[in-house]
């Protein structure tokens, strides 16, 4: 009876203290003017912001009607419409952070003192090239066959799990669907691994993928551990390997440079301990510690939604303890930890820092990459959750760009751009180099042209993917992106600048860096239809029978030949039928027949993409 009631009081007492801290770290901004600056920490919408200057919301709906855009009272107001408002009103403007229930998990600050911490086990993620043995490596690793069963293992569920070594040292590895996966976490804002280990294939070396998991690893600033795999195969070459990494700025260490290097068989189960054993090295050099005596915060790995047990989620400890019947808050959804297992199912009562878990008991499913944080205040986590949703729910309606060019010359000025970050694709090796070296060259005082990634081929999700997480714009040259591709972008609010002339985009950058963007021609594209049928005719010349799979191919409009996301023409359309009928317009879903002046080398499924140019004032 007694413990029972020192439990209760114990659980009350920890409920004050973490409301106590929580209260400590709120900071709520209200708007607000202070000697002629408006300072404002959330987006507000027109009647928000006209009630705080003591304005009429209707001088300001009149203000915008005047530059052609309709505007109603609830509209949200973005950075540069609040910023245009404060300057037509006389005031300056500053935006100041605010900390508060709806962001509070995101801007906790964990202070604890440098005697509660303990070392906690490194987390690790395997990236790499599909078929170079990440995901054998991870099942010699566990010892487990994953292999055989892919569709039903164990990594399809958990995402996560924790391994011992031979001198009981814990290692938690990250299975993540593959570098997308890993870069989605990190797009919102989850610092989620410690270390990545690359697998690259003796017998093939550095492919695309391969770059594409460098360039992320990289842009989380997270070290690297090469796993050169296959070595026992025919045809493995480990010196052209590792060239072709160095060249990559992988160096490895027994060349004079910093990246360590093991050499194995993940089939054959060599090389396995060594590459353990660098980890823990390296993991005890960057002397990871976290505070296990407190209520834990962490991350959602995946998350799914069971017929049986509702929404079932991977959570991976980052700090504090985690146990049954904890009441947290996983990104907008709230619950109780109903249950706890580990990897292989096997239920358990608590989860230290870097364990990974499944817990049931959420009333939504959350999304991977989202923050979780336990509450001893169950009320307060309702509360919070709640706050969240509704904070989600405003963004969508608003979204704003993440990065723009436009928007550059100002940050530059205000001291807030350091680097500049550009995603580089281009149709040809040779047209990568050029425009890559042309960027590199430009030079602008105190800022830095970053480039992070320069390939070969269209602009891909992947692309959009990794310029959300780094704040970079992308650049396209005689390639374009699908209009799968495009509506992504859109959803992400990723800008893609589309050049054929280098020393236009150099001017572009430099005009933006010093504050000189002029009004310039955008292109606007209006639609794509798939070549689904080629007939020849001796007097008409290639007659392309197309279905139009994207908004719409007006009769007068320019038009590209798109082959494999490449341009290979660029003109305009001669001629667009239905049968035998001239036609205006071809919509998304109908069938049409087209012909291009002067280009009669059209190819099934060649894609024909309409566009548009018009004047856009900056």
């Amino acid at each position: 009876m007694n413990n029972q009631k020192n439990n209760k009081s114990n659980k009350k007492s920890l409920a004050k203290n973490q409301r106590h801290r929580i209260q400590s770290q709120l900071k709520t901004v209200e708007a607000h003017i202070n000697e002629g600056v408006f300072v404002y920490a959330e987006t507000l919408t027109i009647a928000e912001f006209a009630e705080k200057i003591s304005k009429p919301v209707s001088e300001i709906i009149k203000y915008f009607f005047a530059k052609g855009i309709m505007l109603n009272q609830n509209t949200y107001l973005n950075e540069d419409q609040l910023g245009e408002l404060c300057l037509e009103f006389g005031l300056d403007f500053k935006r100041e952070k605010s900390v508060t229930h709806e962001n509070l998990i995101e801007s906790f600050e964990v202070n604890d003192d440098d005697t509660s911490l303990e070392k906690r086990p490194p987390i690790v993620t395997i990236m790499g090239h599909v078929d170079h043995g990440k995901t054998t490596l991870l099942d010699t690793i566990r010892n487990t066959n994953v292999v055989s069963t892919e569709h039903g293992g164990i990594t399809q569920h958990i995402g996560a799990y924790q391994i011992k070594t031979k001198n009981n040292e814990k290692i938690t590895f990250v299975d993540t669907p593959g570098h997308e996966a890993f870069t989605q976490m990190r797009a919102r804002g989850s610092a989620v691994t410690d270390i990545v280990v690359l697998v690259v294939a003796a017998d093939d070396g550095v492919m695309l993928q391969t770059k594409e998991a460098i360039d992320h690893a990289k842009a989380a600033g997270v070290p690297i551990i090469v796993f050169i795999n296959k070595i026992d195969k025919v045809g493995a070459n480990l010196d052209n390997v590792m060239m072709q990494l160095s060249q990559e700025d992988l160096t490895p260490e027994e060349w004079g440079g910093t990246v360590s290097y093991v050499k194995g068989s993940a089939k054959q189960n060599q090389g396995i301990d060594e590459l353990l054993d660098t980890i823990l090295l390296m993991a005890d050099l960057m002397e990871l510690k976290a505070n296990p005596n407190r209520f834990a915060l962490g991350t959602v790995i995946e998350s799914h939604l069971d017929r049986g047990l509702g929404p079932v989620a991977t959570l991976l400890v980052q700090s504090g303890t985690l146990n049954i019947k904890d009441a947290l808050v996983a990104g907008c959804t709230f619950g109780y930890v109903r249950d706890l297992s580990d990897e292989s199912g096997k239920k358990i009562k608590t989860a230290e820092p870097s364990t990974p878990v499944i817990i049931y008991g959420l009333n939504e499913v959350p999304n991977a990459g989202d923050r979780f944080m336990v509450f001893r205040d169950e009320k307060l986590a309702r509360e919070i959750a709640l706050k969240r949703k509704a904070t989600v729910t405003i963004n969508k309606r608003y979204k704003n760009q993440v990065f723009s060019l436009e928007s550059l010359s100002e940050q530059i000025k205000d001291g807030q751009l350091k680097q500049i970050n550009i995603i580089l694709k281009a149709d040809t090796q040779g047209t990568v180099e050029a425009v890559k070296s042309s960027l590199q060259k430009i030079n602008i005082v105190g800022v830095k042209i970053n480039v992070l990634r320069a390939t070969v081929g269209a602009i891909s999700e992947s692309d959009v993917t990794l310029g959300l997480a780094s704040q970079a714009f992308i650049v396209g040259f005689n390639v374009r992106p699908t209009s799968h591709v495009r509506k992504k972008v859109e959803d992400e609010g990723v800008e893609i600048r589309l050049h054929t002339i280098i020393y236009k985009l150099t001017e572009e950058i430099i005009a933006a860096a010093e504050g000189m963007l002029d009004p310039e021609m955008v292109e606007e594209v209006l639609g794509q239809a798939e070549v689904r049928q080629i007939f020849h005719h001796s007097d008409i010349g290639t007659i392309a029978g197309c279905h139009v799979t994207d908004g719409v191919i007006p009769r007068k409009s320019r038009v590209r030949i798109l082959r494999d996301g490449v341009i290979v023409y660029d003109g305009e359309l001669a001629s667009l039928k239905y049968v035998k009928d001239d036609i205006k317009e071809a919509k998304v879903g109908a069938e049409c027949g087209l012909t291009i002046k002067n280009y009669n080398d059209l190819k099934e499924q060649d894609v024909i993409e309409a566009y548009i140019e018009k004047a856009v004032t900056k």
